[in-house]
């Protein structure tokens, strides 16, 4: 499904528009929650990057980005010029920007980082978690479970990142939030469209409410249990696997 996105000159684009040639339409015109156009656009690209949309070792211009956001080249041109100096791409003279390889090796080490942030800081949110959090939480995770039945990888991937960004944001650490945001951001999930149509994504999707679960029921044994897990099954979905990998 086509959504919207804000154009430059503030219309929405409506999501009547066919899907453009690149990334088979895919990043196209996807509703992301950013305050601004450029930060609109960075947020889609990221999350093509993550889901292997934008593909390592390929090259692509600015001005083919914006005609599938259907916005002047100069949001995406500087969306792409914060991602190089976040190491995600780099320029290539006169064609425009190359996405980084980013290693097996890379991918472990991210994943043994993310279980030594994430996971005891996710414990320790059990502990400031008031009912509020929880109910925007819940609604958070169904978004996740829901994107993954209907295999709409952006929207999986956005809700995704707001899950658990929004609950380690509660433990009150804005420097470890922002690194794990990062950290998340440079792994690469190519295998999830594979997942997604065969309806295995919706298992890792589901793992979210089970976190929630475990949180509210101040079982940090099973949160700690239940995060090893899941961020295991995410260094799996690298390679279109289910398993812990």
């Amino acid at each position: 499904m086509w959504h919207s996105i804000t154009r430059q000159d503030g219309r929405v684009r409506t999501d009547d528009r066919q899907p453009g040639r690149l990334l088979g339409g895919r990043i196209a015109a996807r509703v992301v929650r950013a305050d601004s156009l450029r930060s609109q656009v960075r947020r889609a690209l990221e999350a093509a990057l993550v889901a292997g949309e934008l593909r390592a070792g390929e090259t692509y211009s600015a001005p083919s980005l914006a005609e599938e956001f259907g916005v002047s080249a100069t949001p995406v041109r500087e969306a792409m010029l914060d991602l190089v100096k976040d190491g995600f791409v780099e320029v290539v003279r006169n064609k425009g920007f190359r996405v980084l390889e980013v290693s097996e090796a890379d991918l472990d080490q991210i994943s043994q980082i993310r279980l030594l942030l994430e996971v005891p800081t996710t414990v320790d949110a059990a502990a400031v978690l008031t009912a509020e959090n929880f109910e925007h939480l819940a609604e958070v995770a169904s978004e996740i479970t829901s994107s993954a039945d209907s295999g709409d990888i952006i929207s999986y991937l956005d809700a995704d990142r707001r899950f658990h960004l929004e609950l380690i944001a509660t433990v009150g650490n804005q420097r470890l939030t922002d690194l794990i945001d990062r950290l998340r951001l440079q792994t690469r999930l190519s295998g999830l469209h594979n997942l997604a149509r065969t309806g295995r994504l919706v298992a890792s999707a589901n793992e979210h409410h089970q976190i929630l679960a475990a949180l509210k029921a101040g079982d940090t044994d099973a949160v700690t249990r239940l995060m090893n897990t899941h961020i295991a099954h995410t260094r799996g979905l690298r390679a279109g696997r289910d398993e812990d990998s």
